[in-house]
């Protein structure tokens, strides 16, 4: 048995996670930039399908990706330099949301992200909290990210394509920015093949939230989601 958030801003320790399934610590509670602020500041996120309660998750080991150690692989490398796009940040932070909502995976129907979600994030948007970046080509939404950020730590949450390699391209731009400007890590929250082919790996819980503790308490530098790249032809 998990314990039933109630009306009062708390997490349970997040030793009393399950094992099964991995990281499972509490349920219901709701969605208010408040918890959700609380929920990341300490290492927790809501993942839930349509349907259920709200679901706050604290995986053991924890997938993160270190900035010094992002892989661009030799093709992506190519990409990034041939390719016309431009990238942007927050420049169209709902329509990254939908078009992650809208972006099945592999072996299922739909995605976790629903319209509550949705809300919910862009309230986190409204209040400074949630950033996103795009990328465009042609003029058009081609692919992007969204994701937390509480001092100099990027909680990454999704990310879609509609052009090949669009939200890679959007990725190795978020994280060399956010290197640039003192972000030492970027948590992925659970494996996948495809971030650890981008240089993610596991770490513990306890290595987790003490690289986290000390990110969160560091300031933001000024501008620093006014990020602007532009590889398409004058």
């Amino acid at each position: 048995m998990i314990p039933w958030l109630g009306t009062a801003l708390d997490f349970p320790v997040l030793e009393s996670a399950l094992l099964e399934p991995p990281g499972l610590l509490a349920a219901g509670g709701d969605l208010s930039v408040e918890r959700l602020a609380l929920a990341y500041s300490r290492g927790i996120f809501p993942w839930f399908s349509a349907g259920q309660p709200i679901l706050w998750w604290s995986p053991a080991p924890r997938m993160v990706l270190f900035p010094s150690e992002l892989k661009i692989s030799r093709a992506l490398a190519k990409t990034l330099r041939q390719r016309r796009y431009r990238v942007s940040c927050d420049q169209d932070f709902g329509g990254v949301m939908q078009a992650c909502a809208a972006s099945p995976r592999p072996g299922q129907g739909g995605t976790w992200i629903s319209p509550q979600m949705v809300d919910a994030y862009c309230r986190l948007h409204a209040a400074g909290l949630a950033h996103s970046f795009e990328v465009w080509m042609e003029g058009e939404l081609a692919g992007g990210l969204y994701g937390v950020a509480l001092g100099r730590m990027f909680f990454g949450e999704s990310m879609f394509h509609r052009r090949r390699d669009a939200s890679k391209i959007a990725f190795v731009h978020m994280v060399q920015h956010l290197a640039n400007h003192g972000f030492t890590m970027v948590d992925c929250q659970v494996h996948t093949p495809h971030l650890e082919s981008l240089g993610g790996r596991l770490i513990s819980r306890d290595s987790f939230i003490a690289r986290l503790q000390a990110q969160t308490a560091q300031g933001q530098p000024a501008h620093l989601w006014d990020y602007q790249y532009n590889n398409e032809p004058a």
